[in-house]
Order: structure tokens, then sequence, then C-alpha cells
């Protein structure tokens, strides 16, 4: 491997890590925006939960569709339209007032945001090769945990300044400038400037390749069960965060939303430690890792509710974090080039996380719903059991991938 396509790997993951990173900045706002909602139009946890659910059950939607397009068009085109389109989105629900137009417009930005992760797999399907992509896939994955912290963050200012409106405004004009330069700098795979392929495979890339690496693929199958409990948990955290420690700690919105970052932050660490991990300990197999992840995960998530001091707390909101996203990053962003390979990647992974967000959305809705009725620890054990049934639903293609 010659030392230009060495700076051109780095290259391409640097703008891919850049990019996908930006896209959180026009999602995990409403996170730090709901308390400002619930204020101006008396709107209860649930009514707000719907709008959450809204973004996450059109994502899912638009994972399927678009990751089966990733494969077709390319990702400089479909990621650039993607960041763009959600950018106007952002700044269209700035300017909302009515539930249903609000949820309308967030779930129209759920479609589009889908755009973004099916391409990014496939980009590092066609750069890196199977035996680098448990260790790239971790790095990668920091790009949305780093990413959506430094969003909530953001937002958690500009909430505290301006009111929860700006949370929208001011990432929808960053995110058209992030959209501009992905698309100007952006290279599909390696022959589009000169260079091999990283992978060879006598199979031809096409729909049926696809359909045959996704919807025909058993394992595909239970990643996405297991993707789909896994961000019950994570998005439990991310979405509901702040409005926990806003209410049970009488934090102001921006303290609530940037103590709730430490839960990327230590995800990130996870992440990065879960891929070299599957790598280097599980021989590239990616169950067991995730397996045991969630596994802690569901414990430490519970262990957080029930926590007596602020120190144990933040200790426990990190280490929910670290294992949590050490298990996402293996199921949604390694496995999938795993099971697709170059050619299928972004069909296969638009496929696993669409499940995911199916996940997603129930975890918006349902939580409102059981707090209301029930109060916080009836949302934590919903979190913390879908936890244990993601690892469950991972022990037979562990067991299975032992005897392979």
């Amino acid at each position: 491997m010659s030392s230009e396509f060495k700076r051109w790997q780095q290259r391409t993951f640097w703008l891919l890590w850049i990019t996908y990173a930006s896209f959180y900045l026009g999602r995990v706002n409403l996170s730090v925006a709901l308390p400002g909602l619930m204020d101006e139009f008396g709107w209860t946890k649930t009514q707000v939960g719907v709008i959450g659910a809204a973004l996450f059950w059109a994502y899912a939607v638009g994972q399927l569709v678009n990751g089966f397009l990733g494969d077709r068009i390319g990702a400089c085109v479909m990621i650039a339209a993607g960041l763009a389109v959600s950018a106007l989105l952002n700044l269209a629900f700035g300017f909302g007032a009515g539930l249903v137009g609000l949820t309308v417009v967030w779930g129209l930005n759920g479609y589009v945001q889908a755009m973004g992760w099916g391409p990014v797999v496939k980009t590092m399907a066609n750069w890196f090769p199977p035996s680098e992509r448990g260790k790239v896939a971790g790095r990668m994955g920091t790009s949305y945990i780093l990413g959506g912290a430094a969003s909530v963050l953001l937002a958690g200012f500009i909430a505290a300044q301006w009111g929860w409106r700006w949370t929208f405004f001011a990432p929808g004009l960053l995110m058209l400038v992030f959209a501009a330069r992905w698309y100007s700098r952006a290279r599909n795979r390696p022959e589009d400037i000169g260079f091999p392929p990283v992978e060879r495979t006598a199979e031809r890339e096409g729909l049926a390749l696809s359909l045959k690496r996704s919807l025909g693929n058993p394992t595909a199958w239970v990643l996405g069960a297991a993707l789909m409990f896994t961000n019950v948990l994570r998005y439990g955290f991310l979405t509901w965060a702040p409005t926990y420690l806003f209410e049970t700690q009488g934090a102001a919105i921006d303290k609530a939303a940037y103590s709730s970052v430490i839960f990327p932050l230590a995800g990130a660490l996870g992440a990065v430690a879960a891929g070299w991990a599957s790598d280097r300990w599980f021989k590239s197999r990616r169950a067991p890792c995730a397996c045991l992840c969630l596994a802690a995960a569901g414990a430490l998530a519970y262990a957080y509710r029930v926590a007596d001091y602020w120190l144990a707390g933040l200790l426990l909101l990190a280490a929910t974090g670290a294992t949590v996203f050490g298990a996402h990053v293996l199921v949604v962003g390694a496995a999938p080039m795993d099971c697709g390979g170059r050619k299928a990647a972004s069909a296969v992974t638009g496929f696993i996380d669409a499940w995911g967000y199916v996940g997603a959305g129930a975890t918006g809705l349902v939580t409102g719903l059981l707090v209301d009725r029930w109060g916080w620890s009836a949302g934590f054990n919903f979190w913390a059991l879908s936890a244990f049934a993601g690892a469950l639903v991972m022990v037979p293609l562990w067991v299975r991938n032992r005897k392979d």
C-alpha cells in the first residue's frame, strides 16, 4: 500500500468524520429544546415524545430506502443532499408552532438524516480492507458520539442565551456550510482517483446482491433486532437526560445539557475500545463484544437511576455511555461492512439501522408515556430491560460464530 494511498485514506476518514458529526447538529438539538417547547406551548412529555418519535420512525423508513440508493448513487451526492435538506428543515422547525406541523417537519428531517450513515459505511468499506474495519468503525463511531455531544453543548448554550428556536436556526446555517464542503472534496472510492480497490470480489454489484446481503441474510436480521433494543437505551439517555436532570436536580437547562454530555463523551472511548477489542481479542467477531457491552449497559442504566450521590451518578452515566456506544458501533458500523462487503455495505447498514430507529422511536414515545404516568423509574426500567433483551438476541450469533 503506497504512502499516497494512505494519505488519501486518512483524508477520506477525517472528511467523513467531520461531515457525519455535523449531521447531529440538526438532530440532537431537539433534546435540549424539549423543556422550552413544553413551557411555551403547555405540552406534556407524551406530546413532545411524538415529535421525537416522528424523526426516528421516518429515519427508519429512510434507512431502508436510502441504504439501497447509497449503493447505487454514491456517498458524494447522497450525503450532501441529506445534510443540506436537513439544514433547511431545521430552519423551518425554528419558525414552527403547532404540534402537528412541528411533528411533520421533524419527521421529514428524520428521513433526510437517513441519507448519511449508510453511504458513510459504504465509503469506509470502499477505502479500508476487512482486517481494519473494526478499528476504523470504532474510530468513525466517535464522529456521531462526539458530534452529538458538541451539538448538545452548543444547543444548551444557545437555548440559555436566545431561547429554544435558535437551537434550530444556528445549526441549520452551519450544516449548509458542511454540506458544501463535503460535496467539493469527497471521493466515493479509490478507483475514482486511480487507485486499485481494497477488496476484490467476483460478485456483481447491484440490487440482487444488496437484497441477498440484507433482507436475505439471517445475520442482518439478528443485528437489526439487537440494534432496535440498543437504541431504546441509547436514545433514552440522549433524548431525555437533559430533561431528567432539569426536573430532578433543578439544574438550569444549559447546565443540565452540559452534565448529560458525559454520556456520549464516555461513549466515544467505549466505541474506540470495542472496535479495537473486536479485531484484537475476538478475531473480528462482533457478536461477543457487543453482547457483553449490552449486558453491562443494562445493569449500569438501572444503577444510575438508584444512585444516591452526584459523583456516583456521573460515573455511572459515563460507564453506561461507554458500554452502549461500544455495542452500537459494532452492530451498526463494523458488522454491516462484514455482512455487506464493499459492494452492498450501504444496503446492509440501512436495513440494520432501520430496525435500530424503530427502537429509537419507541423510546421517544413510550418513555414519555411511562414517565408521565409512573415517574422516571419506569422510564429507566424500560431502557435497562431493553439493553438486556439486546444482549440475549446476540447470544445465538455469538455461539454460531464460535462454531464457524
